[in-house]
């Protein structure tokens, strides 16, 4: 067993506290990381506040890692010590389904197991990377590229491959139009990418205070949502409209934008059941879909694409007593766009 250094939550309404935790013995196919720094995903909140229904106590949030290699068990081929190394959402899967078989671990049938919170095997509950070191078993650990600092790669790693795995399956390119809805720690990442796929790019936010840097990020276009104008300008433009953010939106307005064969694809988890009028649908044979991250091929391909592309995350970078400070900064909005922890602080 290998001590680690963490920060946990111990009930829904306590803050996260500095503890020890132990790290299971490392087996023939598992890689002992040295956790370098830990982004801080909004679905790390609704985790350590119970706000999704069934949290196990204590639990260590944290799925975006990034990290040094320190150990590796005696069949690790993959990865060395010393390599640059990423772990995101999950870190195991069946294996045998045709999900796992098709490298989309993400939709695994059996029920993926997630970085944190998620009952393995043993009846042990998985733990996250806001801790000094984690141990994975090697499928799961991803290479990061040399083109990308690890502070501003850890977001990828969700952030990231979450808005990649939509652009791609759905075509984001040169001649597309496609609209990202929310400029925050998702969209920021959406914006680049979606640029960097050679796609015509437009920002709809509730208002324009971020316009200055959703277009140096990539964005041709930005619009104010709470301007009815907007919608009316707009309508019938987008090939794809990507919605990152978790608030209600009004989602037959929204969909109203979309051209004929139009996709509107929802990444951000509202609490409240989406409503959207079959007529809207019908209307130019729009679709309403979902997407969730992606696979490991796909999330080491996203990397990859970053690295050539010169893209990560635009962070600001705390220290580990910070973290619940973090926490009410990320409910009221206030990061320019993603908080990453130095684990070194720990």
């Amino acid at each position: 067993m290998t001590s680690a250094t963490a920060y946990t939550a111990t009930a829904a309404d306590a803050p996260l506290e500095k503890v020890t935790i132990e790290r299971r013995e490392l087996g023939p196919n598992d890689v002992l990381i040295d956790v370098k720094f830990a982004g801080i995903c909004h679905s790390d909140i609704h985790t350590a506040r119970n706000e999704w229904g069934g949290t196990s106590y204590p639990v260590v949030p944290g799925h975006e890692i990034a990290g040094i290699v320190a150990e590796v068990g005696s069949d690790v081929t993959k990865h060395k010590v010393g390599d640059r190394v990423g772990v995101g959402c999950f870190v195991d899967s069946c294996g045998k389904c045709d999900a796992c078989l098709a490298g989309e671990e993400q939709y695994c049938f059996e029920g993926v197991i997630a970085t944190y919170n998620s009952k393995l095997p043993d009846g042990s509950i998985t733990q996250g990377g806001y801790s000094t070191q984690i141990v994975v078993t090697e499928g799961f650990v991803l290479r990061i590229p040399d083109g990308i600092e690890l502070d501003v790669a850890a977001p990828l790693l969700c952030a990231g491959i979450t808005l990649y795995s939509p652009l791609k399956h759905w075509g984001a390119g040169p001649g597309k139009k496609v609209a990202i809805i929310g400029m925050g720690g998702l969209g920021h990442v959406g914006v680049k990418i979606a640029h960097a796929m050679g796609a015509e790019v437009t920002v709809l936010s509730q208002t324009l205070s971020k316009e200055e840097d959703g277009r140096r990020l990539g964005a041709d276009h930005y619009y104010a949502t709470s301007d009815k104008a907007t919608f009316k300008k707009l309508r019938g433009q987008f090939d794809l409209i990507i919605n990152t953010v978790s608030a209600k939106i009004d989602m037959d307005r929204h969909m109203s934008l979309l051209a004929i064969n139009g996709s509107l694809v929802i990444l951000g988890l509202p609490s409240e059941p989406i409503e959207v009028r079959g007529f809207t649908l019908a209307a130019n044979r729009r679709s309403l879909a979902g997407s969730m991250v992606g696979g490991i091929p796909e999330t080491q391909e996203m990397l990859d694409f970053c690295a050539e592309h010169k893209i990560g995350a635009e962070i600001e970078t705390i220290p580990a007593d910070k973290i619940n400070e973090a926490y009410e900064r990320v409910l009221k909005s206030d990061v320019r766009y993603r908080f990453v922890i130095d684990a070194k602080t720990f």
